[in-house]
């Protein structure tokens, strides 16, 4: 069985996505939900969906405690789910190719430091792009900027708001994170 660990940050949809989409999978399971915000949904979500959970700071994340617990863990892939942390190069050569981000917006545009979910709509809306979308891809060193898996768009309309195009987005993400998930899987061969 594939042992699949997230790690997030915030309210934790995509998180519960991915549990749901793979329960009673048989050749995958998430294994383990961490994140590095004690308070965050996804803590409850997880909790919720019996799914164990790991809390950590982020200098449990630089010094690899994060890394040697889930290796511990026999994880073989990592798959982040609004998580806010650079992960360190130490960790990215430790999963080769084994670790996978979702980014609320059309890479390598709106990446980076600090540019998560509102600010990137914010950011798209403010620049009058008239297209906007989800940008699943191969974590590096470097924030967003790893090899894409998918893009995938959707208009920005001219009335959006941050939060119309937000809700646009989630549906991106709900509808095609978890098969990306699935193909990564059978492109590793595990």
């Amino acid at each position: 069985m594939i042992r699949i660990a997230i790690l997030a940050s915030g309210s934790g949809t995509n998180a519960q996505r991915l549990v749901e989409h793979f329960q009673g999978d048989g050749a995958a399971q998430i294994a383990l939900v961490g994140c590095d915000q004690p308070h965050a949904g996804a803590v409850q979500r997880a909790w919720t969906l019996g799914v164990p959970t790991y809390l950590f700071g982020g200098l449990d994340l630089r010094n690899g405690s994060v890394q040697r617990e889930l290796q511990a863990q026999r994880i073989d892939l990592v798959v982040l789910a609004g998580f806010m942390r650079l992960i360190p190069a130490p960790f990215v050569r430790a999963f080769p190719r084994r670790i996978i981000n979702i980014h609320p917006a059309l890479l390598p545009k709106y990446g980076g430091k600090g540019m998560y979910g509102h600010h990137v709509h914010r950011a798209v809306i403010a620049a009058g792009e008239k297209e906007s979308g989800i940008t699943i891809h191969y974590v590096n060193e470097r924030y967003d900027e790893g090899e894409h898996l998918l893009q995938v768009k959707c208009a920005v309309l001219p009335n959006d708001t941050p939060d119309t195009l937000a809700e646009r987005i989630h549906k991106l993400e709900h509808l095609h994170y978890p098969g990306v998930v699935e193909s990564v899987i059978s492109a590793i061969g595990l």
